[in-house]
């Protein structure tokens, strides 16, 4: 199969795959001469998609990390929380123009290959995104952990935790292997939960300032560590704090099955990132404001610190470590489901060893892609609590930060280049304001640098890159060497579609 050109059209690859499929228009169905549909069913109005969006996005963010936020910057833990909503929003654009343009469920890794061509750059952006799912799973799964011990009262060690948290990957290893039907109904309950938990704060905070025992004089107040300058030091704690938005770019998986995706997409997408950003901000007022900064820099349960000191007479404290477990389970449990599925689609594809492809017989899971995935995240938690002992959360979800904005900084050069791209002239799709992919690519490429980012994220990143070119020339040469064949994405709007397992 030759390199699809720039201007090849989104569904060339799935018409040659499938004859009966015909190439059509964004938002309509295709169908076959017998009218049978080959696309996914299209059940997600405006309201559903809004709650899917603003749960892919809530979560293990502000739940985990808040007080390493204010721990680097001070009270004005707001500020960056702020400049990541701007970056991430505008980058936001550039994915809504590319997925109205071209709707399919590989995101990035199709907007990569129809821009460039260059299989192993497409390569490069999907393990990232591979990377960035096993990162997000190790920071929620230490969240678990701390919030497990909190819940329960136990005086667990730092090795104690370590424990929890890897028996919390094993746990979602079993889940994963019995076969995880992902439904809109599940994702709504869970949203719930995770509003709650935010919505608990938020009352508390309120109740806190009712009765005088909030200092909103500390939210003005810049306290920067290690005698940085207040521009640097707001940059390096932007790009940790915009793991808390990063949710935002798997919602374009939904994009097949959303109703007039073309309209309702943008318009969704938009307004749940603004309401997660007011939530964020707000949440991280009452925060730094209820709990002293010193605390909040030390804590791993920063939002539990602001109900039990905002409301001590309240019993509320009590089940909040429960409901922060379940919100952000629910963060890891969507992560290691994508990672592993995204492996077993790179398999499939042909450019990692074909035995992470292997599906178990009746559960119809990727079980070895599965069991891959887990043992990586489980040493991701291992080695970094070692390294970085209560900095576990801040160094994954830093590196998960890394991660995507380096895949962000791609997908805005690609909506670039794309908008030469013609062959979709006749339909209908959303078009970003002109300059914004390309402010999108400075700033995203400017937090990607050495001031913003610690040593240890661009370790951790490095090195699993790094298995993942292994992974990838180790079957480059089994491939020239023993079968002739070239290592390359034979289909790569299909590799995140799993209609053949978990059936």
């Amino acid at each position: 199969m030759s390199d699809p050109s720039p201007s090849s059209g989104a569904t060339s690859a799935s018409a040659s795959k499938n004859p009966t499929t015909s190439p059509v228009a964004p938002g309509q169905d295709a169908t076959d001469s017998g009218g049978q549909s080959h696309e996914l069913k299209r059940v997600m109005g405006p309201g559903l998609l809004l709650l899917f969006i603003v749960g892919d996005i809530l979560g293990t963010g502000v739940y985990a990390l808040t007080g390493n936020i204010a721990g680097e910057i001070g009270g004005a833990a707001w500020a960056p929380i702020l400049v990541a909503f701007v970056v991430a929003t505008i980058t936001a654009f550039s994915y809504l123009e590319l997925v109205t343009k071209y709707p399919g469920a590989s995101g990035a890794a199709l907007y990569t290959h129809k821009a460039f061509g260059l299989h192993f750059l497409t390569f490069l952006v999907t393990f990232a995104v591979l990377c960035s799912g096993l990162t997000s799973a190790a920071t929620a799964s230490s969240t678990v952990a701390s919030n497990f011990a909190k819940g329960f009262h136990l005086d667990v060690s730092p090795l104690g935790i370590t424990v929890v948290a890897v028996a919390f990957m094993a746990l979602l290893a079993l889940i994963n292997l019995r076969g995880v039907s992902e439904s809109v109904k599940l994702n709504v309950v869970l949203t719930v939960i995770e509003l709650t938990g935010l919505l608990i704060v938020i009352l508390v905070g309120f109740w806190a300032a009712a009765q005088g025992n909030a200092d909103f004089s500390r939210t003005v107040v810049f306290e920067t560590s290690d005698d940085k300058g207040m521009f640097l030091a707001l940059t390096a704690v932007t790009s940790l704090a915009f793991f808390s938005f990063v949710g935002f770019e798997d919602s374009v998986n939904m994009v097949e099955e959303t109703k007039d995706p073309t309209k309702n997409f943008p318009r969704v997408m938009l307004i749940g990132l603004c309401l997660t950003g007011v939530i964020y901000v707000v949440v991280s007022v009452f925060t730094v404001a209820i709990v002293p900064i010193g605390e909040l820099g030390q804590s791993t349960t920063p939002l539990l610190d602001v109900v039990k000191i905002g409301a001590p007479g309240l019993p509320i404290d009590t089940i909040y470590p429960f409901l922060t477990i379940f919100a952000v389970a629910n963060t890891a449990l969507i992560n290691m489901l994508m990672a592993s599925r995204l492996l077993y689609g790179m398999a499939k594809q042909g450019v990692i060893p074909g035995f992470l492809g292997k599906v178990l017989p009746g559960r119809r899971t990727p079980w070895t892609a599965i069991l891959f995935t887990t043992a990586l995240g489980m040493v991701l938690v291992i080695l970094v609590n070692n390294a970085m002992g209560k900095g576990t959360a801040s160094a994954l979800g830093g590196t998960t930060a890394l991660l995507l904005l380096a895949v962000f900084t791609v997908v805005n050069v690609a909506a670039i280049i794309l908008r030469r791209d013609r062959s979709q002239e006749g339909h209908k799709y959303f078009h970003a304001p002109r300059l914004l992919p390309y402010l999108g690519a400075v700033t995203c490429a400017f937090l990607l640098g050495p001031w913003a980012q610690d040593t240890i994220e661009y370790q951790i990143a490095l090195v699993l890159i790094a298995l993942g070119v292994v992974l990838w020339l180790l079957n480059f040469l089994y491939a020239r060497l023993f079968t002739g064949r070239r290592t390359r994405f034979q289909h790569p709007e299909d590799i995140a579609h799993l209609e053949d397992i978990d059936q």
